[in-house]
């Protein structure tokens, strides 16, 4: 075996010596935010917001890269797409008369749940998705020639509700974006999460309404039609595989115990690891309402949300 000949770096490339030096940077970049990064979390957590109505967390982090110093030196455009979205972008002075810049954006997320406020933590996905942005910042910056590279933050709000993401997307707001990166809170520390194949269905019965004392006999319970959904679904888990998951509520079951309820709905959200799996699940349950509705003799109606 002959003797090992270390080859220069390609152009373009670094060793792993200076990538050390680049993330040593942006470390101590975002510990130098720590107590700006930490403030904006808390003020997101403090007053949460529902899906489309994040007005002050979208104020609190535009405002976040407004006052970020050197003054005006990221470019930030407010109700981007949607009045509680955002972009703000950076890119090195030398990258604009170069080549096309590669774009690198970081996602936050800042919508909170009913009832429950930021149950989820996407004040830290907004935290985390602001820091990764300042450390990336700064270890170009500490590049003597530093590479064609923009780097963005997309506010994207109504995570939990009414798919905020599919709306920018729709707007054009991903259109020329090279990577895009997201983090999320986890009890444990890991590179990359698997995705999972998901599909939301409402599903409404209507029965027919007749005093529950006097005539029921009359009626067509819509209640019970959405029991029975709810428990056959229940009973299919037996056959479910250990992958899929299958999560529901009961959103309305009538208006008052004497009067048998003539509608009833129900939100349901099947999960599994991939389209084709998720085709057989939704199958399996759409067959558990009509089912339901057969028993009960109701109407059915399933809509995707």
């Amino acid at each position: 075996m002959g003797p090992v000949v270390e080859r220069p770096a390609e152009p373009g490339t670094s060793s792993a010596a200076e990538l050390e030096l680049l993330k040593r940077r942006a470390a101590e970049r975002i510990d130098e935010a720590a107590e700006r990064l930490g403030a904006l979390s808390r003020a997101i957590w403090s007053a949460p917001e529902l899906a489309y109505e994040e007005h002050r967390a979208h104020g609190e982090l535009t405002r976040f890269f407004e006052c970020e110093p050197p003054a005006a030196s990221w470019a930030v455009q407010p109700h981007f797409g949607l009045p509680t979205a955002f972009r703000a972008e950076w890119a090195p002075p030398e990258s604009a008369a170069g080549p096309r810049a590669l774009q690198v954006a970081f996602l936050c997320e800042y919508d909170a749940l009913p009832a429950l406020g930021h149950a989820c933590g996407h004040n830290l996905i907004a935290e985390v998705g602001v820091a990764a942005a300042l450390g990336l910042r700064a270890a170009l910056e500490s590049i003597a020639a530093p590479p064609p590279v923009k780097v963005i933050v997309l506010g994207t709000p109504a995570e939990e509700d009414g798919g905020g993401k599919i709306d920018l997307i729709e707007a054009g707001a991903f259109e020329n974006l090279d990577v895009v990166f997201m983090a999320h809170p986890s009890q444990e520390n890991a590179a990359y999460l698997p995705d999972v194949a998901e599909h939301d269905v409402t599903v409404k019965y209507y029965g027919k309404a007749s005093h529950a004392a006097a005539y029921p006999w009359e009626g067509v319970n819509a209640l019970d039609a959405a029991v029975l959904a709810y428990t056959n679904l229940s009973v299919l888990r037996q056959q479910m595989k250990p992958t899929w998951r299958v999560h529901g509520i009961i959103k309305n079951g009538g208006v008052k115990p004497n009067i048998i309820p003539s509608y009833s709905e129900l939100v349901y959200y099947f999960r599994a690891p991939s389209m084709k799996e998720l085709q057989v699940l939704t199958k399996k349950a759409e067959d558990c309402f009509r089912a339901a509705a057969l028993a009960t003799g109701c109407t059915v109606r399933a809509f995707q949300n």
